[in-house]
């Protein structure tokens, strides 16, 4: 059998005795799922565990999940039914599932697949090791192995990410959640179901873990948030020394972020991922175009042109306040590039509101698009309270319609950049043998040169262009 390897990280401690428990993470989803894998893998690092790239190498498998769409899911029960046979072989093995499908379903992960051993939610995965260890004197005590499960589902409790002591293993490319889950409640998101309430990180952590990476050899941090421009809403008012950058009520806001960050030595770049138009302020639009290491691109999903269906989706903004948001972005950040998310086929959705959709993705010429076709999940308001009433056919004929629209629309604003020059991180090699860097403006670009480039910041000048990414010469 062969496991996926996903966002898997191989040890790097040579000095790790070949007797060291071996812990192997597969990793499903977003950048977050990646940065939670990051924490697992220190956490057990910690408790004297190795790091291994092959699942067949495990003494502890895990499979870090996902549940914004139901084939992720099903996808993850399809691997770990895979591993009953291996099970049955290897009796110690530990089989876990964390993360937001471990959230949402829970005990019927046990029910799917009796093999499995943990299942642990989103906020409590700092605990595994010593789970881990509480599972094993359960077996060691003569418990059957159904009665030796753990599950812990807890969402109460903000997640340890301290990291400092631990082996760095993200690379040139490291990420940092500002916050966690998400207040929002869109009808058809279940992320506040498996992620919980919002909960910010003090700004002090923040640095300190920033710093701590670039020490470390990260040179570029990709900022983490569900809705990362809605950052410490929920966070005490700073004391009288420190700086306010239009936070409401006076609260530390993303712009405080960007500038702490930006004082960094030895960090070269400053990304993120993802906002939302209620919450961009001209504090944050001054912050982007203040700060020389910040990427001058913001994702900014919109998810419908229609403000029938944006009410229907609960998204907290009309095309009217979403335009005057992306205005405040462009008026301070003239050079800025955006990208967006899009969802069609949501219920209700007519000819009409879809028509809607097209002619805003064609005013505002994202340089990215993400588009889905909507499906209804568990545990959200759409998917529990509206019917599902667009066509399966529909659905599939406007997502095609939409990424032809939005592949056009990308492809003439790249080659907008075709023989200008543009600074790049040069971030490692592609399978043809290219060179492949990020613009300071998010923008893909491959192009021909020396290994030795890669970790660095090159002057290049685009020379072709596709709808997805840029190709160039070094200047």
């Amino acid at each position: 059998m062969s496991l996926p390897r996903v966002q898997s990280r191989s040890g790097t401690n040579a000095d790790v005795e070949a007797a060291a428990p071996k812990v192997h993470v597969v990793t499903f989803g977003c950048q977050m799922n990646k940065y939670d894998s990051l924490l697992v893998e220190g956490r057990f690092q910690r408790h004297g565990y190795r790091i291994v790239g092959e699942a067949d190498d495990a003494d502890v498998l895990l499979f870090n999940t996902c549940s914004v769409r139901d084939h992720a899911e099903e996808r993850v029960f399809s691997w770990i039914g895979e591993l009953k046979r291996r099970k049955e072989t290897r009796p110690e093995l530990v089989i876990g599932v964390l993360g937001c499908m471990a959230q949402r379903v829970g005990e019927e992960i046990f029910r799917r697949a009796g093999h499995v051993d943990l299942v642990v939610g989103t906020r409590a995965f700092h605990n595994l090791p010593e789970m881990v260890a509480e599972l094993r004197q359960r077996r060691a005590n003569g418990l059957a192995p159904k009665k030796a499960r753990v599950i812990a589902l807890s969402l109460g409790e903000q997640p340890d990410d301290d990291r400092e002591g631990e082996p760095y293993t993200g690379g040139r490319l490291g990420y940092l959640a500002v916050m966690r889950g998400c207040d929002l409640n869109c009808t058809f998101c279940v992320v506040p179901k498996t992620r919980g309430r919002v909960l910010s990180r003090p700004l002090d952590e923040l640095e300190a873990e920033a710093r701590w990476m670039v020490a470390q050899g990260a040179q570029v941090i990709t900022l983490l948030g569900q809705t990362i421009n809605s950052y410490g809403e929920e966070l005490a008012a700073p004391g009288p020394n420190e700086p306010k950058h239009l936070g409401r009520q006076g609260r530390p806001s993303l712009a405080d972020v960007l500038y702490r960050l930006q004082a960094i030595d030895g960090l070269v770049r400053i990304r993120m991922i993802t906002g939302h138009a209620a919450y961009v302020t001209p504090a944050l639009a001054r912050a982007i175009a203040e700060c020389s290491k910040v990427d001058r691109f913001f994702p900014l999903p919109v998810q419908s042109g229609s403000d029938r269906i944006l009410r229907a989706m609960k998204r907290g903004y009309t095309t009217e306040l979403y335009r005057d948001r992306l205005t405040m972005l462009r008026d301070a950040v003239p050079d800025i590039e955006l990208g967006t998310d899009w969802i069609v086929g949501f219920p209700g959705e007519t000819d009409e509101d879809f028509e809607a959709s097209e002619r805003w993705l064609a005013e505002q010429a994202y340089v990215q698009n993400y588009v889905f076709k909507y499906s209804p999940r568990p545990d959200t308001h759409a998917g529990e309270a509206l019917v599902d009433d667009v066509p399966e056919a529909i659905k599939t004929e406007r997502n095609q319609r939409l990424l032809r629209a939005a592949e056009r629309t990308q492809l003439l604003r790249l080659q907008g950049w075709i023989g200008k020059s543009v600074q790049a991180f040069v971030e490692g090699k592609n399978e043809r043998g290219l060179l492949v860097a990020r613009s300071f403006h998010n923008l893909p670009i491959s192009f021909a040169g020396e290994d030795t480039s890669i970790g660095t910041v090159l002057e290049l000048e685009p020379t072709d262009a596709t709808s997805f990414g840029l190709f160039a010469k070094k200047v």
